[in-house]
Parts: structure tokens; C-alpha cells; sequence
């Protein structure tokens, strides 16, 4: 299988024949991506994880593609409709399509209109019609048909006129057309290259689908329409608010066909024509809409989906404040703010309700309380959940004096309500409330984002765009690669670790990593990378992919805490005699490090890219690749929507990206929108060229619309405040900032409008 596809996907992706082969080997071997990428660079030729898993998803698609084929040309067998010439096409095909249009005149059908004419016996008069000879007179043929009757499942068919006769046979020749491969390749390629999308509203649902108002008489080529705009006007023909229709110029999709198969201007070749309309309009015209309306909605998926995994590594990989005894708080006003004190790995140690909005009594109490888990247990952080009275809990905690050296931070708790009430929770937490399990989940957030986040479905963690309508398959596949190309990224510690952290493990899944966690239980810490090796259902091969990314620190060999793979440490401890030194004196001494000579120690199993790799490991063993923490606040004295005016410079936080913009947290319990027209001076196609999730700005405030709840900010150095009509069509790249709500999306996944995007945006529920 991998010989068969190697030219075709090394064409595809423009690499080498040599990258493309060892890769796919690899992969057949049970391999993983991370694995590949990070420790066989000399067999694949250095390629990164977004080759690797190309050259994997080409070879799936592939893979489906020849066992179609099979079963197409098994189905062709049993009929016994296989001929050579047949075959050869059948092998030939090297697209699903393709394939599909050469196996339709074949398949088996449920009985059709030609069908029946064909048992009506007018299957001669339909090829006379279709060699269209001049001297051929349709009426005069179609006469002795008159009066053909057959019965089927005690269901009588009759043609009892000329007029029913010639029908009949234009039924036989429209579907003949149908299935000829040439036009569909042909009318496929205009619907996609001309076809254009148009949205209309159904009669009666003007009120109720009013959040679809700009697509109620919507058209455009559906080749430019971004993918936010396919899928919103999809979103409202599911619903049952617009009709939504994908089709290229009738004149050209008919001319294509007569050019095909119209021969002259005889009352025959006027027959064929007749048929090639009926054909367009009943036949072919649907089937090729289906498919450009299928492969568009693949494209936005895709694009969706892109958005969707940018935004989830962004925040995955966000900075981590480190292994620091923390409180994690999560406000409220009426039920009081819930505390609990986490240990430096995450330990829940107590918890506690506390009432500093409820009176003068109660916030002393509250004020206590907080001062004296700080006192007790030498708190060294402080997270603060940013939902609900986030900012008047984080005011009313930075007024208490408490030691300068304390980070108080507001973290996104987006989630955590899931979490909370979710299996994994109740498994952790069985006889805590959900508001405390919610507490624990936003101090550990703050520690380690990337250790927490993986215990969340990606999808409830509201980075994404459109994440209900598109593919659920891919998307669950890309996010997948996206959290396990993190984790493995960022390495994981053995020790400490949670079982569903390290079921993300390169080489690992939930029974083994279960398995992993028990062991540690029952046996104790590991003291070395080898004693893996001795965790039930942990074979050799897991051992292989997994050990490299699995950390301990203090273990029995100094590189168990660096991401050394143990197949090097033979090496790693020939550099070291070869020097006269350690290991650990390598570890300390860069003059050391500077004096090997790599060249030395090539061997065709390892190169110099693996060489180098583990010379950068040795200066900074087990580091963290995720960025330092850096502390940050919103403004004093903002902290709701009342506190903001037009011209207002403030701090904030990217919590999404889509493609017509971005959402920025800036403190007042409701994000703000950032345009893809306000970003930046530059002209913006892509917002996420410029924007990350988690990066911090300086936004300004352009409106402020109270009674809808929305937040128009702008990141320009220079900013209009002048108010400005729309230009240009729906979430088009225009300069005007116009009305956004179309762009939203309320809690259900749907679009929305009005001022529901203000309470959508503080949910980033998309």
C-alpha cells in the first residue's frame, strides 16, 4: 500500500520520495507523531508534526479510496459486468469522484422513471433519438409504442399517447446523460468555479428567524464567501429559517451539456436537447449542487477547524505560574465566593465559603479567613475565576494588604462549570460540591493550564468558531492532535502527573496510563525511566514512544529529567568518558558541552540532527518550553460597562480569534470585539497572523451600547471614533465597523443578534 501511494502523495506535499516512505513505514509500525517528529529526524528527513500527519491523513484517505475500489469492483464481479476496459478505468481512478462517476452507470438503483421505460420497451426508440439522424421523425417512430402497457408489484404503466412515448425515451436519455463521467467532470467544475450561493427567507419566518436577517436575500459566488458566511447560511437552512441554494448560470450549465450531446437542430437532436434540460433540472443539476454544496461546506469546515485548534494550542500552551501553594477562588455574590487551598502539586488541602458582598460583618469574616490561610500556609498565589463578581472579588482581595510577593490573578474559568459536574471530577472529588470542584479547577489553572485544560472535552472550552456545525469527526481528530502535540511539546512528570494527562502520552491511552498511575500507587515513585517497563500492559514498544516525553525529576539517571530519549543515554555517557567527565558534569559545564565533537559520535542510526538535539537537551534538561508567566491586571477603578467611554485605553487578554475578528477581555464582565477591520493599522486578512489566545493588548474602547450589552473595541495606534455605516456585504474585510451581531453565536451554538453577542461573547460558547 505505502510503494502504491508513495509518487502520488510526494507529488502532493512536494517532499521526498525518501521522507515520504520512511514516514509511512514508521507510522505502520505503530509510531506515534510526536515520536516521529521529535526522535527519527534522520529516517524522515527532519520533518516537522504538521508534515508528519499529512503524509498520515493522505494515506487514510488513500487507504479508504482502495478499499472503495474493492467493493466497487467486487459488486462489478458478482454481477458479472466487469469487463477489461472496465476494470482498467476502475484502477485508474484517482480520486473518490472519479471513481463514484465511473461505477454510477453500474450501480444498483432503486427503479426510476427510465427504468420504467425501459420496461415499457422504449430503449430502441431512445437510441434512434440519440444518434439524431435528420431523416428521423420522433412522432412517427414513437407512434407503434402507443398503447405499451406492463404491470409491476400489481402497479400498472401505461404510455397511451405519442407525446407520453417521446417522454418516455427522453427519460431514458436523461439518464443516460446523468451518468455519463465527461459531464459530470465538466458541469462539477462549473458549479465550483461558478456557482453561486443564494439565501432567501421562507415565507412566514421573517420574526422568528430574524438573527438570519442579512441572508434573507443574500447571493454571492460561492468560490470568495468565507467560511464563517457558508456555515451561518447553512446554519439558518437547517433550522428552517432560509432556502439555501448552490448553482452556476443555467445558460452555461445547459450549453455545457448540448455541446456535449446535441448534434444539429433535427427534430431528434431537439429531442436529446429537450432531454439534456430535463436532465439539468431533475438529474444531474441536483446531484452536482449536492456535491459543490459538500465540498464547500468541507472548506469551511476546514478553515473552521483551523481556527478552532490555533486558538486550542494557544491555550494550552499558555505560561504556567509553576508549582506554587495556591488559593483558587470562584466568585459570586449571592452563594458568597468559593476558596479552596491547593498544595504546590495541585492538592486540594481545605475549602471555605466566603461573603464579601453580603455586609460589613460578613466581609471582616471573609477578610480573615483569606489573611489567615495566607498566614498559615505561606499562600504564594492567588487565582481569581473571571466570571460573576470576578473584578469585585479581585478588588476586595488586593485591598486586604497582603504580602507584595503573592500573585493575584484572574483566570478564565471558562469550562470549569463542565468540568465540575463531569465524571473525571466526581472521580477526583466525590464528596465535594460542584462550586468547590469548580475552585479546584481555577487554581489549577493558574499552576499549570496545559495539566488542567486536558481533563476538559476541547470543544466546552470556547476557542472555537461555528464548532456545532461543522464536521465532528475532523474537528475531534484535529483537536485531538492538538492536545497531544502539547503535551508531548511540553513534556510530562511521571511522578505527579494525572492519569488523563498521561493518557495524552505519546504511547500511552487511558488503560495504560491507568495502569501507570496504579503502579505508582501500590509501588511508589519512579526512581528511573527503565522501571516503565515494569507497569502491567506497558510493553517494549510503548516503553519506546512514551519514555522520551515522560519526565522525573532526581531519578536514577541525570537525563530522566530531560527529554533525552533512554536509546541515548549509551551515547550520552560515551560523550562523558570520552571527556573524562560525568554526565552531570555535562550538565553543569557548558565548556564541556562545547567540546564534543559531534561529527565523532555520527553512526547511520544517528545524525547530527539528533546529535544537536541532545547537546541543546544537556544545556537545558526538562525545561519548560512554554513561556515565563508574566502577571497580569486589568485597570483599576474598571470594572464594569458603566465604568467605560469612547477614547478608553485598557488593558486586555485575547480570549478568541475568528475569522472577522477578535474577542478581548478587558475586565468588565463582558468581552469586547475586536474587527478584523480594527486590528491592526495593516491591512488584515487572517486575524490570526496577528492575534494569539491569551496574548495581552491594549484595546480601546470605540462603543459602548448598554442596552445590548456590546463592547467595540479597536487596537489601531490611530482610532476613528466617528460612528460609520456599513459597507460591502455581511463580515466582509470592510473598513467600516458596522453591525457584528451577525458574526455571533448564543449559547446553543446558533447565530446571533441583536445584543445577545455581548452574553455569547462572555461565554465564548461559538
Amino acid at each position: 500500500m505505502i510503494e502504491k501511494h508513495l509518487v502520488q502523495i510526494t507529488k502532493e506535499l512536494g517532499l521526498q520520495a525518501r521522507q515520504v516512505a520512511a514516514t509511512a513505514v514508521l507510522l505502520e509500525e505503530g509510531a506515534t507523531v510526536p515520536f516521529i517528529a521529535r526522535y527519527r529526524k534522520e529516517r524522515t528527513g527532519e520533518l516537522d508534526e504538521v508534515k508528519i500527519m499529512a503524509i498520515r491523513d493522505r494515506l487514510e484517505q488513500l487507504e479508504a479510496l482502495d478499499k472503495r475500489r474493492e467493493s466497487v469492483i467486487s459488486s462489478l464481479e458478482e454481477r458479472k459486468l466487469l469487463t477489461e476496459e472496465l476494470r482498467a478505468k476502475v484502477e485508474a481512478a484517482s480520486t473518490l469522484t472519479s471513481l463514484e462517476d465511473i461505477y454510477l452507470p453500474f450501480k444498483p438503483r432503486k427503479r426510476t422513471r427510465a427504468t420504467i421505460a425501459k420496461e415499457l420497451g422504449l430503449e430502441p426508440l431512445s437510441e434512434i433519438l440519440w444518434a439524431q439522424d435528420p431523416a428521423t421523425d420522433p412522432e412517427a417512430l414513437a407512434a407503434p409504442y402507443v398503447g405499451n402497457t406492463i404491470t409491476v408489484d400489481a402497479k400498472t404503466s401505461n404510455v397511451d399517447t405519442v407525446a407520453a412515448v417521446l417522454a418516455g425515451a427522453r427519460d431514458i436519455l436523461a439518464e443516460r446523460i446523468n451518468d455519463d463521467a465527461t459531464a459530470r467532470a465538466q458541469l462539477r467544475s462549473l458549479y465550483l468555479t461558478k456557482g453561486v450561493i443564494k439565501s432567501t427567507l421562507i415565507s412566514g419566518k421573517e420574526e422568528e428567524g430574524a438573527k438570519f436577517k442579512d441572508y434573507f436575500d443574500w447571493s454571492e459566488p460561492a468560490s470568495t464567501s468565507p467560511s464563517h458566511r457558508i456555515l451561518a447560511m447553512r446554519r439558518g437552512e437547517t433550522e428552517g429559517f432560509l432556502y439555501f441554494r448552490l448553482t452556476p448560470p443555467e445558460n452555461e450549465a445547459l450549453g455545457t451539456l448540448f455541446h456535449l450531446f446535441v448534434r444539429g437542430s433535427s427534430p431528434a437532436a431537439k429531442q436529446v436537447q429537450l432531454a439534456c434540460e430535463d436532465c439539468l433540472k431533475r438529474l444531474v443539476g441536483f446531484a452536482m449542487e449536492v456535491e459543490a454544496r459538500g465540498f464547500y461546506k468541507k472548506q469551511a469546515d476546514e478553515e473552521a477547524i483551523r481556527v478552532f485548534a490555533d486558538n486550542l494550542r494557544e491555550l494550552l500552551l499558555a505560561s504556567p505560574l509553576g508549582q506554587k501553594i495556591t488559593l483558587g477562588i470562584d466568585p459570586g455574590f449571592r452563594t458568597g465566593c468559593k476558596v479552596v487551598l491547593l498544595d504546590r502539586q495541585g492538592k486540594l488541602l481545605a475549602n471555605e465559603v466566603i461573603y464579601p458582598g453580603k455586609g460589613r460583618m460578613d466581609e471582616i469574616e471573609a477578610a480573615e479567613a483569606i489573611k489567615n490561610m495566607v498566614r498559615i500556609h505561606r499562600v504564594e498565589a492567588i487565582a481569581i475565576g473571571n466570571g460573576t463578581a470576578s473584578r469585585e472579588t479581585e478588588t476586595f482581595v488586593k485591598k486586604l494588604g497582603l504580602p507584595a510577593a503573592i500573585q493575584i490573578v484572574v483566570v478564565s474559568e471558562s469550562g470549569a462549570s463542565i468540568y465540575s459536574a463531569s465524571e473525571i471530577a466526581r472521580e477526583e472529588f466525590p464528596d465535594l460540591d460542584l462550586t468547590v470542584r469548580g475552585a479546584v479547577s481555577i487554581g489549577r489553572r493558574l499552576m499549570d493550564p496545559l495539566a488542567e485544560l486536558v481533563k476538559l472535552d476541547p470543544k466546552s472550552i470556547g476557542v472555537g468558531q461555528y464548532q456545532h456545525d461543522v464536521d465532528q469527526a475532523a474537528l475531534k481528530r484535529s483537536l485531538d492532535d492538538v492536545v497531544v502535540s502539547c503535551v508531548n511539546k511540553v513534556g510530562v512528570e511521571l511522578n505527579t502527573a494525572s492519569r488523563h494527562l498521561l493518557a495524552y502520552v505519546s504511547g500511552l491511552n487511558s488503560r495504560t496510563a491507568a495502569s501507570l498511575v496504579t503502579h505508582r500507587d501500590t509501588s511508589g515513585p519512579f526512581k528511573s525511566r527503565a522501571e516503565l517497563l515494569k507497569v502491567s500492559g506497558l510493553g517494549p514498544k510503548a516503553f519506546e514512544q512514551a519514555a522520551g516525553f515522560l519526565r522525573i525529576r532526581g531519578g536514577a539517571h541525570p537525563l530522566d529529567a530531560s527529554s533525552v530519549h533512554p536509546e541515548s543515554y549509551e551515547l550520552v555517557d560515551r560523550m562523558a568518558a570520552d571527556l573524562g567527565c560525568t554526565v552531570q558534569d555535562l550538565l553543569k559545564d557548558p565548556t564541556k558541552r562545547s567540546a564534543i565533537k559531534l561529527e565523532s559520535y555520527v553512526t547511520p542510526e544517528v545524525g547530527l540532527p539528533t546529535l544537536n538535539d541532545i547537546v541543546a537537551e544537556l544545556s537545558k534538561p526538562g525545561r519548560d518550553p512554554r513561556e515565563q508567566f508574566e502577571a497580569f491586571s486589568f485597570a483599576d477603578g474598571v470594572e464594569k460597562m458603566e465604568d467605560l467611554q469612547p477614547g478608553l485605553k485598557l488593558p486586555g487578554i485575547v480570549t478568541n480569534v475568528t475569522a472577522f475578528g477578535a474577542f478581548v477581555d478587558i475586565g468588565v464582565h463582558q468581552d469586547g470585539l475586536v474587527h478584523i477591520s480594527q486590528i491592526s493599522d495593516d491591512f488584515v486578512k487572517n486575524p490570526s497572523d496577528f492575534l494569539k489566545v491569551g496574548q495581552k493588548v491594549q484595546a480601546t474602547v470605540m462603543e459602548i451600547d448598554l442596552p445590548r450589552k456590546r463592547i467595540a473595541l479597536s487596537l489601531k495606534t490611530k482610532v476613528d471614533l466617528a460612528p460609520r455605516q456599513p459597507k460591502g456585504a455581511p463580515g466582509k474585510d470592510h473598513r467600516g465597523q458596522g453591525d457584528i451581531s451577525r458574526y455571533m453565536r448564543n449559547d446553543s451554538g446558533k447565530p446571533g443578534t441583536g445584543g445577545d453577542w455581548f452574553s455569547i461573547a462572555q461565554q465564548k460558547k461559538f
